[in-house]
């Protein structure tokens, strides 16, 4: 999460990066003249503006900065100290279980509760600790390492197989789990869903034996087996176990004809009854969700596959965005359509954080171009214009961006599609980060024709070659664009003006 934070503001007057804390007010008469004085000095001080980065402590060394107020520059930082903290930074405090991350910025009023406000409160009473402050501090500065940016691990919010990494925490009304049993037993993992399908049988068995066993009893057909003149109402159930196998018998309709209910009593016919419509219901229910369970196209996902990096390069005069697609099977996607979200934390003018922000990346919806004919691998395109959010990202922006971009593919298996009327629908995922994309390449062709038949060589599928691309933004190609055409139809002017006969 803290990788799509954005970095504080430059304007410190509005958005603060440490907090103002008022001191507390001493009480009078409580501290003596040379007392109040200092106190009045410590309350002017820290009445003052306290400035975004606090001074660091001098080192063992004997080592002062000369600018305590200002943060050292990127070079300096990763000249000195090019791996780890900065030797005059605390070391990291161990957090606690429960500690929860912010980012850095100022939430907006409205957005906190009640509850949060009366804490935030109580703490501004406090005064600040310096070593709290001096932590923040060394963290903000590692984030503008570009060398610490690079090597810390990012939290992806799609990984490269398409598995979302959200966890849903805090659900109080979970009655709407139970509401939806269907759905619910078909999203178990397998073990659990095996569990529940053997327990199923198992508890309705062992049930309806308990229940051929007490009325054995009662009637005392447990006490006279073998009496020809005995009318039983369950034939041959002299234990527990012999009950049992009489209800497995009767629910799964084996009938070995040792066992049976007879017509000397009604309760007996009315258990009987129930016990194979409740059968029969755990049948059709548990055939039905064993059915979807295994035919869920969920696999056929593994065999579509996305390039490992995207790059960024011109197309008829334009630049573009482009990626790969595959499928390894013979057997088609059908009506296979592809979209493509942006994933990027943003911070609006009113102070209002958006953590993830998700925003449309256009892959030819307009045009028809999403919808895919997925024989060979092909290069899907998004164009940078206006309606980009790419509009402003240059070469060198790229390394300061922080985004994920993540792919989705949609189709109908065509195993499941050409018999019945209605196709399952598979749905394969990926995702990119700014780190993977490559700026100035192209991806390779890996189609040739060979022996009557287009051949697809998959080991060039993620192969690219550099190619001359400017650095600027498609914003700045797009205003130079424009500033030659005026020039040049500035000339024509002057020229004809020129030619013009007097």
């Amino acid at each position: 999460m803290l990788a799509y934070l954005p970095r504080p503001p430059t304007d410190t007057s509005r958005y603060g990066t440490f907090p103002q804390k008022a001191a507390l007010p001493a009480p009078a008469g409580a501290l003596p003249e040379d007392g109040r004085q200092q106190a009045a000095a410590t309350t002017a001080k820290r009445s003052a503006p306290m400035p975004n980065y606090l001074s660091a402590p001098p080192r063992r060394g004997g080592f002062v900065p000369s600018e305590p107020s200002l943060p050292p520059s990127r070079g300096s930082l990763a000249a000195q100290h090019p791996r780890g903290r900065p030797s005059w930074c605390p070391p990291p405090a161990p957090q606690e279980p429960g500690a929860r991350f912010q980012p850095l910025h100022a939430p907006s009023v409205a957005n906190i509760p009640n509850s949060a406000r009366g804490k935030s409160s109580a703490r501004g009473s406090t005064v600040p600790n310096p070593e709290g402050l001096q932590s923040r501090r060394c963290k903000l500065l590692e984030e503008d390492n570009p060398v610490q940016a690079g090597r810390r691990q990012r939290q992806r919010y799609v990984t490269k197989v398409g598995k979302c990494q959200v966890n849903l925490g805090n659900i109080q009304d979970k009655k709407r789990f139970l509401s939806d049993i269907f759905t619910t037993i078909v999203d178990l993992k397998y073990r659990w869903f095996l569990f529940v399908f053997m327990m199923c049988y198992i508890v309705t068995w062992v049930v309806f034996g308990t229940i051929y066993f007490l009325d054995a009893w009662v009637r005392g057909d447990v006490w006279h087996q073998g009496d020809p003149e005995w009318r039983a109402c369950i034939e041959n159930v002299d234990s527990f176990v012999s009950a049992l196998l009489l209800s497995v018998e009767s629910q799964r309709t084996i009938g070995y004809g040792t066992r049976m209910v007879t017509a000397n009593c009604a309760e007996g016919v009315i258990l009987l009854m129930a016990q194979s419509i409740i059968g029969s219901m755990i049948d059709a229910m548990m055939v039905g969700c064993m059915f979807v369970k295994i035919s869920r196209p969920k696999k056929r996902a593994q065999t579509l596959i996305f390039s490992k990096n995207c790059v960024i390069s011109r197309r008829d005069e334009k630049l573009c965005l482009m990626f790969r697609v595959g499928d390894l099977r013979e057997s088609h996607m059908v009506d296979a359509k592809i979209r493509a979200k942006l994933i990027k934390s943003r911070q609006t003018a009113e102070g209002e954080f958006i953590p993830l922000e998700q925003s449309e990346l256009n892959l030819g919806y307009d045009t028809g171009e999403d919808r895919l004919f997925l024989v060979e691998p092909q290069i899907i395109c998004h164009v940078i214009n206006r309606h980009s959010p790419f509009w402003d990202l240059s070469a060198e922006s790229l390394r300061r961006e922080q985004f994920e971009i993540i792919i989705i593919l949609e189709g109908i298996v065509e195993a499941t599609g050409k018999w019945s009327g209605r196709g399952m629908t598979c749905q394969a995922r990926t995702s990119y980060t700014e780190d993977e994309i490559l700026w100035g390449y192209r991806f390779e062709p890996c189609m040739s024709l060979e022996k009557g038949a287009f051949h697809v060589d998959y080991s060039r599928f993620e192969m690219t070659f550099e190619v001359q691309t400017p650095a600027a933004s498609a914003k700045e190609l797009q205003e130079l664009r424009e500033l030659e055409q005026q020039e040049h139809s500035t000339l024509s002017l002057y020229w004809d003006h020129l030619v013009q006969p007097c």
